[in-house]
């Protein structure tokens, strides 16, 4: 069975930090590209960063500079490191797994960035 559970979501200050972790279980992780992508109330559901199997990274450019993906294949994790965050930054956060036309999904995090 796979699965891939967040953690590490919650209340933060403007221009406070969070890092997000998204555990994987039931895949070849290290095979996996990896994602993250956020979804605001009432917004579609929009690619935050992406690194692959190969550790290439990419990112929206809203947070680039701010945001920073990772990934530990020997604990079959992905984190994002998120720093400055900004109120646009509130969103339920997910990880995403994708190889080829496979496509796996957590049931992600809240993140919400108010004072």
């Amino acid at each position: 069975q796979v699965q891939l559970v967040e953690s590490g979501g919650g209340l933060v200050q403007p221009g406070g930090s969070l890092r997000l972790s998204c555990v994987a279980s039931g895949i070849s992780f290290s095979r996996y590209a990896m994602g993250w992508y956020r979804q605001a109330p009432g917004k579609q559901r929009e690619l935050v960063a992406t690194i692959t199997k190969d550790y290439n990274t990419n990112y929206a450019d809203s947070v680039k500079g701010r945001f920073t993906v990772s990934r530990d294949n020997a604990k079959n994790t992905v984190y994002l490191q998120m720093t400055s965050l900004k109120s646009e930054d509130t969103a339920v956060y997910s990880c995403n797994a994708e190889r080829s036309t496979i496509s796996w999904w957590g049931q992600g995090t809240q993140v919400t960035v108010s004072s």
